[in-house]
């Protein structure tokens, strides 16, 4: 095991350097005396190797972002994207200071399509199992919910949910059944349905919301087990205030999209490595804003920059002045 943490640390090293998820752009930044060849070949193995897996490798660190975060709502999102060669991953993660930390992740083949609901609960139930006791859970998601089966997993879990679902819903309330499309909601206005049930087999009481909001070309069709006092539009709005994770490794982080890899449980493996980079990232941006770097890196009247890049510019500064580099993948409050 000392070998395969040795080169998971050796690929969150490349995979920082060179910004690129491709096994030779990681290698080529790695300071070792070995060939640039042999590294490649390692790096293969291990995203190969059936005994790495994401329990030992990645599981202690979701676990603790979860405890870290724990003493306010965790506020978990989904949201998929193609990764690789032909591929797509659905992923879970925790919103902190407006980015998303990856909790858990699937791999599948094929860069489009949605992914099934039973993919969506097997990446709650892992959530599940590594949240601390009593702690209090809201998630949101963004498109493809439109079974009852999930929303049932969460109420069973007792978290609070708001998610985007298809404007052909089915919508009973008091004997009545329409779909949400045939509410014929207008721009600017938003209709609030309760104590209502979803699709055919009539799951619920439920909330359902359409919203149209004047500065979105159309509307959003919303279901929740919140009540209208909790204000299930307000939970959702944060969904539009996080950059995800996704968004931050394509063109402006390390390219995950570009990877060759085209095996999904290799990539799944490595993406251990790159959420860990990430992480890391994130908590040097983090260390910037404590310590004050970011006047430094950045500018001194304001900060225009995320965590993830502010972190690079940390990254750099502490590099360019050959200064002790801080290595954690933790949250700092």
């Amino acid at each position: 095991m000392a070998r395969h943490l040795t080169t998971l640390a050796m690929l969150i090293s490349g995979i920082v350097g060179s910004k690129r998820v491709h096994l030779p752009a990681i290698a080529s930044k790695v300071p070792t005396l070995t060939k640039a060849e042999s590294r490649v070949k390692r790096f293969y193995r291990w995203v190969a190797n059936e005994r790495v897996d994401f329990e030992a490798y990645y599981l202690p660190c979701a676990q603790q972002l979860l405890k870290n975060l724990a003493h306010q709502t965790l506020v978990l999102i989904m949201d998929g994207s193609s990764v690789g060669r032909n591929c797509r991953t659905l992923m879970l993660s925790v919103v902190y200071k407006k980015r998303a930390l990856p909790i858990a992740w699937l791999v599948a083949c094929g860069s489009r399509g949605h992914f099934a609901e039973e993919d969506h609960m097997t990446l709650i139930e892992q959530a599940k199992d590594l949240l601390p006791q009593g702690a209090e859970v809201m998630f949101l998601g963004d498109g493809e919910f439109d079974g009852i089966q999930l929303q049932a997993k969460l109420d069973g879990y007792g978290f609070g949910y708001v998610c985007r679902t298809a404007k052909d819903t089915f919508l009973t309330q008091d004997s009545e059944t329409l779909t949400f499309e045939e509410l014929r909601i207008c721009p600017g206005t938003r209709i609030t349905m309760h104590g209502t049930t979803i699709t055919r087999d009539q799951y619920g009481p439920i909330t359902a919301i359409a919203w149209w909001d004047e500065a979105e070309e159309e509307p959003l069709y919303l279901i929740s087990n919140l009540s209208v006092e909790q204000d299930p539009c307000d939970w959702y709005e944060i969904r539009f205030t996080i950059e995800t994770f996704f968004s931050d490794q394509k063109s402006r982080g390390f390219h995950l999209h570009k990877s060759h890899l085209s095996d999904p449980q290799r990539l799944a493996q490595l993406m251990i490595a790159i959420c860990l980079a990430y992480i890391w990232i994130v908590y040097l941006g983090t260390l910037a804003m404590q310590q004050g770097d970011n006047r430094i890196i950045h500018r001194t009247d304001r900060c225009d920059l995320s965590l993830f890049q502010l972190g690079l510019r940390l990254l750099e500064y502490f590099l360019n002045q050959e200064m002790e580099i801080h290595v954690a993948f933790l949250l700092l409050e």
